[in-house]
């Protein structure tokens, strides 16, 4: 099994979203949730003047763009590379190239792991994303994807729902 590394899609302008919620659907169908670990569209706080009021905004750091944490290989790379709205890796001639540390760190993407003070069974309350105010106890943490799996209440029954680290805080 080869490392998983970082890669870049190229999408159409404005879907950069649309291809994450996508890209995430076919892990869990296919179950390749062990060799894409992550996909990301990188946000950065932006101060914005409306209406006569400075507001803070998050803005998409790289339109166009998505980064995906994945271990390259057929199946991954034809996963991705058919995603509506991907038009390709980035890479010359459309072969993929993993970014390099350097690159990264701008990116705010550091190879070691996250310190995390919660554990499985915690209560905790979710601070960000469409869960936000959210309480649930966690059953399982991702430390390579960097993700808790906590139930929540969903129609009246318990639904595990993955939230990103950066996205929870202990009770």
């Amino acid at each position: 099994m080869s490392e998983a590394k970082w890669y870049v899609v190229h999408t159409y302008s404005g879907y950069e979203n649309k291809v994450k919620v996508d890209i995430e659907k076919t892990i869990e169908n296919r179950h390749l949730e062990d060799q894409i670990l992550e996909v990301r569209v990188p946000l950065q706080e932006v101060a914005e003047l409306k209406n006569g009021a400075l507001k803070q905004v998050q803005k998409k750091m790289f339109p166009g763009y998505v980064l995906l944490n994945m271990v390259m290989n057929d199946d991954t790379w034809y996963v991705v590379r058919n995603t509506r709205g991907v038009t390709g890796f980035v890479g010359p001639g459309s072969k993929p190239v993993p970014l390099t540390e350097e690159e990264m760190l701008p990116l705010g993407i550091k190879k070691e792991e996250i310190q995390v003070d919660f554990a499985e069974g915690d209560t905790v309350v979710v601070t960000g994303g469409a869960w936000k105010d959210t309480v649930g106890v966690i059953t399982a943490l991702n430390v390579q994807k960097q993700t808790a799996t906590i139930n929540v209440e969903l129609f009246g029954r318990e639904t595990p729902v993955e939230i990103s680290f950066a996205e929870i805080k202990q009770m």
